[in-house]
């Protein structure tokens, strides 16, 4: 598989070919390819999406620019979109090889598991012996199920590179599949045998020694080979604290619970196990602490709530205690002793009445209980262990357990690159793109260096009839201070004129956008409204009162709460307006589309206002009729893409956030990804 590895010499050279010659009228596609497959190199997809997008526009019957748009879509995880250009970079050229082996890997990755053994089929004509290819058709067969298939091509791969360690480990986890871990335990020993330094190997044969043996000596020790290996994983100090517990090692245990919770400051599952452990040890304050920060975490974490309710009595704070077991309660209202450990602080407190109303309760649903189990006991002695409900006594047992962490020791396909910055592993925020404005600054990106075009702003514009160029974008940005003293020139230079007898709309429009970058919404409002008094086709004035009063009403709604909104959050505060403030917004935008059907930026505005009314139909329909204006509409896709998974249409909506991606939107690969990863 080509890994784009160029030397420095030769990309330098590349580039002092792309920007020391000056770009002729035509676009260059080879040119362009070769840009894109340069930004590839250097790890920056969203940038080589857009090259490969200007070489598909002019030559769109080009095999190659799908293929290397669909490798960067995958390693931005989003694996729908690499599918699909690998599909068409495949009907224009049957022979990439490449192209089959990442579409395999996107298959695999949304659960295509014949589609991506029929991949590795196809590459495995070309390469007959490829490594690579045999050990991701084994796992594309055993996700399958196909296990006979699957074992045959691991056993096909070992025949061939018989020291291959993850052909070992991949059918170790086969055979466990097949419940046979006596085979599986041999493939894990021929794993490290052949790689000492295969960290998931250790962890896969330390569960399988506790889970077939309770063999805590020897698991312990393939955890401390695994930590040694990567020590900086708090997940393997917790499930190694476990097995020290487990050997009575208390003050090892804590130990390595400290050095989780240093390495993960927010790793809710080391907190609760150093809880249970000082509640052991009776640190009953530091245990509280503990279950405490577990609870603001996961607020319905009910093991922690039970335990701190129990802690809560011991230092006799019962009225805490009390209500740590109503929440608790509430969610298992079948369990006695939560009942009887209620009365007793119930008690305790002086409630008297109370607690022996949950003493009796307890004490009638634990006969109850009985009686019902000697019943299932004597009508169903051939029943299912495994069908059987969990007793009470064993939801407290669990309550009261160490817990571990699942690490995910699946074998993980071949073409596993270490890339820098990944965008979509960003923690972004899934908030809309905001509503677009008018502006005379426009902040342009790497990925958007064009302002947005609009036929009445570049009539403006060409009119000179303004003191600045007006621009319309949906990235706010703060002012600095030099273009806060120009916005208050430019409105004493309005207001001079406005001063005279002859008003004009214009003059009216240029005060209020300077108005509106200030923030005095209310100015702005009313010299918008001047304007379309004078003028009542200025579409632009509309659009621009209709921005005004929204952004008017955000500010007016954050004050009525208490808060000061420093910069505007549309997803957020957008929710807390009522709908009924919101007709005037709509009615002026309902104007402009009125007077200007094709101004594509009032039905994307207008679908943002829907989509706050959690209409989320009607702001599909307006963010669909941006795009079958401006078929590019990136920012339009988002939203629209947004709203389909709020109705729960996944298929549509992760299209959607795949195209803007695709697009130059960022955020939409970081949704894509929790998307799946919530699907999943």
């Amino acid at each position: 598989m080509n890994k784009f590895k160029y030397s420095k010499r030769i990309l330098l050279f590349l580039l002092s070919v792309v920007f020391l010659h000056p770009v002729s009228a035509q676009l260059n596609t080879e040119r362009m390819l070769v840009i894109g497959k340069n930004a590839l190199y250097f790890e920056d997809y969203l940038l080589s999406i857009q090259y490969f997008n200007q070489v598909i526009s002019a030559k769109p019957y080009l095999a190659e620019p799908y293929f290397f748009r669909g490798l960067a879509k995958f390693y931005l995880e989003d694996y729908q979109g690499a599918e699909a250009d690998c599909n068409l970079a495949l009907e224009r050229n049957p022979f990439i090889v490449d192209a089959y082996e990442v579409r395999g890997l996107s298959r695999l990755s949304i659960g295509k598991f014949k589609e991506a053994a029929a991949d590795y089929d196809m590459g495995l004509k070309y390469y007959p012996e490829n490594q690579i290819f045999l050990l991701n058709k084994a796992i594309a067969l055993q996700n399958d199920k196909d296990y006979p298939a699957s074992r045959a091509t691991f056993d096909v791969l070992l025949e061939k590179y018989p020291k291959y360690d993850k052909a070992y480990l991949g059918r170790a986890q086969l055979f466990l599949a097949e419940k046979d871990t006596i085979s599986a335990m041999s493939d894990i020993d021929k794993c490290i045998e052949a790689n000492e330094n295969n960290v998931t190997a250790y962890l896969v044969r330390s569960d399988l020694k506790l889970r077939t043996s309770h063999d805590y000596e020897s698991a312990l020790a393939d955890m401390n080979a695994a930590i040694k290996l990567e020590p900086k994983q708090a997940d393997f100090f917790i499930n190694r604290a476990y097995l020290k517990y487990n050997l009575d090692d208390y003050f090892g245990a804590m130990s390595d619970f400290d050095y989780a919770i240093g390495l993960e400051p927010a790793n809710v599952a080391a907190h609760f196990n150093r809880g249970l452990l000082r509640m052991e040890v009776q640190d009953v304050n530091k245990a509280i602490e503990d279950f405490s920060f577990v609870i603001e975490q996961e607020p319905d974490n009910y093991r922690a709530l039970y335990n701190r309710a129990m802690l809560y009595q011991q230092i006799q704070d019962y009225g805490k205690s009390i209500k740590d077991f109503d929440k608790v309660i509430e969610q298992f209202p079948y369990l006695p002793s939560l009942y009887y450990a209620r009365s007793e602080s119930k008690r305790l407190m002086g409630d008297m009445k109370g607690g022996e109303q949950d003493y009796n309760k307890s004490r009638q649903m634990q006969k109850n209980h009985e009686e019902r189990r000697h019943i299932i006991a004597e009508n169903d002695e051939d029943s299912d262990d495994a069908q059987k409900e969990e007793t009470p006594e064993e939801v407290i047992k669990k309550f009261t357990s160490l817990v571990t962490v699942e690490n995910d020791n699946a074998v993980k396909p071949e073409y596993d690159n270490k890339y820098r910055g990944k965008i979509q592993n960003y923690d972004i925020a899934v908030e809309l793109e905001g509503i677009y404005i008018l502006t005379y600054y426009d902040r342009t990106t790497e990925l958007r260096t064009n302002a947005y075009y609009q036929k009445e702003i570049d009539e403006m514009n060409s009119s000179y009839f303004l003191r600045d160029k007006l621009y319309i974008t949906n990235v706010e940005t703060r002012l600095t201070e030099t273009e806060i003293e120009t916005q208050f020139g430019l409105i004493q230079h309005y207001s001079s004129l406005l001063s005279g007898g002859d008003k004009k709309a214009l003059d009216y429009f240029g005060r209020a956008l300077s108005y509106t970058l200030v923030k005095n919404y209310d100015s702005a409002i009313a010299d918008l409204s001047s304007a379309v008094e004078l003028s009542p086709r200025f579409v632009l004035a509309y659009f621009a009162r209709a921005t005004a009063k929204y952004f008017k009403l955000l500010s007016d709604e954050a004050q009525s709460v208490g808060s000061i909104l420093e910069s505007v959050g549309i997803d957020s505060a957008g929710r807390m307006l009522a709908q009924a403030e919101l007709k005037s917004v709509l009615d002026d935008l309902n104007k402009v589309i009125e007077l200007s059907p094709d101004l594509v930026y009032a039905y994307f505005n207008k679908g943002n206002i829907y989509y706050h009314q959690n209409d989320y139909t009607a702001a599909i329909s307006c963010y669909t009729s941006a795009i079958d204006i401006k078929s590019d509409f990136g920012e339009a896709y988002y939203n629209r893409g947004i709203a389909y998974l709020r109705l729960g249409n996944l298929d549509k909506g992760m299209a959607d956030l795949s195209r803007a991606g695709e697009l130059g939107i960022m955020s939409s690969y970081n949704v894509i990804k929790r998307m799946r990863r919530t699907a999943n």
